[in-house]
């Protein structure tokens, strides 16, 4: 039995949870030519790559040495067992969709390895379990002693819960299900009120537990996940400090979770965090977790958050710097924190039923996600550079992709994700249907228990003209909420971080059958109710404006600079097709670009041209070797006219050239 990502579980439905939940993505098939070839190639090529790696670093030797009990950890990180964790949870996702069993009798050899390597009482680890007596310099002497500062005890737990429960609800299997439990019962009975008390270290373990709550019903699960996030706060850490790691922010362990009203510390670690918070608040109403993680996204997206949609600017403990700390030169955007993001924002939506947060999840997902990988699906970054020129010489920062890092969190992250992203486009509550994502293909789903088919057809985000066919079993009365993006309607993100130098007119148009019809807005969707019948027809018109973005003024490293956007999708200059030199590159507010579909560049990207400079779709560079790039050009002339909202406070500091 299929389930989705955040469906409902097996064992008994919940008296609460999300009141809006996406559609499983086994009920989505993609025909489009954005994503599906993507999905394709992680599943062709990312996937056995990630496995191969695994294999030739020594990550599968280490559960067979934990096995043994005999050897010396082969690799560099305690946490290096979950990139095995990871890649079969996207290959198993992969499964549900495209059955392969050659890969499932591989997936299944490894995970007898893992239960191989698992101890009597559930403890797995192969950085302690190999050799006792010697276990890794982070690990400390005995376990969870260090689990709070970077053992990575937990968090490998936490990837072991999401792979596992993704292993069997697209399998039907129960063999790495059951290793999952076993870990998991070793922390219910290990950790909680009366037992041993801790924060962990690296945030996921909380997510991890509310899947196999999904699945087992145990309710254990779920009071554990709560006491983990409860416990923050509670280490004595120096606060007066400005060391990120003595006053405890690096770890979101400085204040009780509910006291947090900032987007700080290790980027990855909060976005699982803020993750673990909604899912705890959907399925138990805290309300208090509710209104802190309100607060923290508020301040995620209004100031500190960069225009591709990345998160983390700074290098040194891959972390959100303080409000307004976005700078080009050394802006970090770990790949991780992207996916987190995602997860995040998916949840956020869930929550409040806003497009807004879908808007940030679109952002996010076109620009500073998948940016992470090389359109060959074996090239990676780690981290995602807003501008990188001839003397880029910072050590964190890449100006090129990568294979394989010695810290592979990156490409793991990027294989378990990409495959279950069909599951982000529709969403249900009750009678209302919900259009998130425009991507082409066709969607199965059941209102008021009757079966309605839709399909997409569209070119986005080439295009914003967007045609749907909706087929109710018989004429039903239901309500269709399209997403209408905030870049559609001159918002560059919801809030004043960026906005656009100058309003486009709005043109949105929506038409049911060939006829314009009105609708309202609420929420950012477009508000359909009425009798649908089948082989009913929607097209849905987006205005994709080539836009200059402007940053707030207190944005200091894009003081007299704009960027450029078109659709979802945030853009660059690249040395490949410009004849001068990308650092000195500038930007009129005057000039004007043309869009032009370039069916042989970079598998097929509209591009946009202008008199000084060729733009390309920011997630698609260092796809033809190394050279300057960079999203942000200083501006040429003083301009006072601007019309959109903020535009006239971010031009206000814009130097005249």
């Amino acid at each position: 039995m299929l389930l989705s990502i955040l469906g409902s579980s097996i064992a008994l439905a919940q008296q609460k949870d999300y009141p809006i939940q996406p559609l499983s993505f086994t009920k989505v098939k993609l025909n489009d030519t954005f994503w599906l070839p993507r999905i394709e190639t992680n599943r062709t090529v990312t996937i056995p790559a990630s496995f191969a790696r695994c294999e030739n670093t020594g990550r599968i030797k280490n559960f067979e040495m934990a096995a043994a009990r005999s050897g010396k950890f082969c690799t560099k990180f305690p946490f290096d067992d979950t990139d095995i964790y990871k890649t079969i949870e996207g290959a198993s996702y992969t499964m549900a969709i495209h059955p392969d069993p050659q890969l499932d009798a591989y997936v299944d050899s490894l995970i007898t390895k893992v239960k191989n390597a698992q101890e009597v009482d559930g403890y797995i680890y192969t950085a302690r379990t190999i050799d006792p007596q010697h276990p890794h310099p982070w690990s400390g002497p005995e376990r969870w002693v260090q689990e709070n500062n970077m053992s990575h005890e937990l968090y490998n737990s936490g990837h072991l819960f999401e792979a596992a429960a993704a292993h069997y609800q697209a399998t039907g299997k129960k063999n790495f299900l059951d290793i999952a439990l076993a870990n998991a019962n070793l922390l219910v009975q290990t950790f909680g009120p009366g037992k041993r008390g801790v924060a962990p270290g690296h945030e996921i373990v909380e997510m991890g537990l509310v899947r196999l709550y999904r699945i087992t019903g145990r309710q254990d699960y779920l009071t554990l996940a709560k006491f983990f996030i409860d416990e923050r706060g509670k280490r004595k850490y120096d606060k007066t400090s400005t060391d990120v790691f003595k006053n405890g922010s690096y770890f979101q362990d400085d204040e009780p979770v509910t006291s947090q009203d900032e987007a700080e510390g290790h980027a990855v670690r909060a976005m699982y965090l803020y993750s673990g918070m909604a899912d705890v608040a959907a399925l138990t109403g805290d309300s208090a977790y509710l209104s802190a993680i309100d607060k923290i996204w508020n301040n995620m997206v209004s100031r500190k958050m960069y225009v591709q949609g990345g998160i983390g600017a700074i290098p040194g403990g891959e972390r959100f710097g303080a409000n307004y700390d976005l700078p080009n030169a050394t802006a970090y955007n770990e790949t991780c924190a992207a996916i987190g993001n995602v997860f995040c924002n998916q949840r956020m939506f869930s929550l409040h039923g806003d497009a807004k947060y879908i808007d940030v999840l679109e952002k996010v997902l076109y620009n500073g996600l998948i940016s992470g990988v090389g359109l060959d699906g074996k090239s990676f970054f780690y981290t995602n550079a807003l501008q990188v020129t001839h003397d880029f010489t910072h050590p964190a920062l890449e100006a090129e992709r990568s294979g394989w890092f010695e810290c592979s969190c990156c490409p793991t992250n990027l294989a378990r994700f990409l495959p279950s992203l069909p599951g982000y486009i529709y969403a249900q509550k009750e009678q209302d249907m919900y259009v998130n994502l425009y991507i082409s293909g066709s969607a199965e789903l059941e209102i008021a228990g009757k079966p309605v088919a839709v399909t997409q057809q569209n070119n986005y985000p080439w295009s914003g003209l967007l045609n749907f066919v909706i087929n109710p079993a018989g004429e039903q009365q239901f309500t269709i909420r399209f997403r209408i993006p905030g870049w559609a309607e001159n918002v560059a993100i919801p809030s004043d971080l960026y906005s656009f130098a100058k309003s486009a007119p709005a043109r949105v148009t929506l038409k049911v059958n060939g006829k314009v019809t009105e609708y309202v807005i609420e929420k950012g969707y477009a508000v359909l109710n009425r009798a649908w019948k089948t082989g009913d027809k929607v097209e849905l018109n987006l205005p994709m404006e080539v836009h200059k973005v402007l940053a707030d003024r207190n944005v200091k490293d894009d003081i007299g600079k704009a960027a450029l956007q078109r659709g979802p999708l945030v853009y660059c200059a690249e040395w490949k097709d410009n004849s001068a030199t990308i650092s000195t590159l500038s930007l009129p507010l005057s000039a004007s670009f043309t869009p032009q579909f370039a069916t042989d560049l970079l598998q097929g990207v509209t591009v946009l041209k202008g008199k000084d400079f060729t733009a390309i779709p920011y997630y698609a560079w260092a796809n033809r070797g190394k050279g300057e790039m960079k999203v942000w050009f200083p501006i040429t002339k003083q301009v006072t006219k601007a019309v959109s909202k903020g535009a006239a406070k971010a031009m206000s500091k814009v130097e005249t050239k």
